[in-house]
């Protein structure tokens, strides 16, 4: 029994803290454009390293 003495203050804090980063993300416009970053990352112009032309791409022989 003393042990939830403990672990429910405790979970409520965690509550809290939770609560809090919710409300922080909302106030700071985190979730203003989720659709532009969807398509974001299906957009090519995007990519870190460019993929080389179809002519110089190597591709392993196959075996049979």
């Amino acid at each position: 029994m003393n042990v939830l003495l403990l672990l429910i203050p405790v979970s409520l804090m965690l509550g809290l803290i939770g609560l809090g980063f919710c409300v922080w993300t909302v106030r700071s416009d985190q979730y203003r454009d989720p659709e532009g970053d969807a398509r974001r990352i299906l957009d090519t112009r995007y990519d870190a390293a460019p993929k080389p032309p179809a002519d110089e791409r190597k591709t392993p022989p196959r075996k049979r």
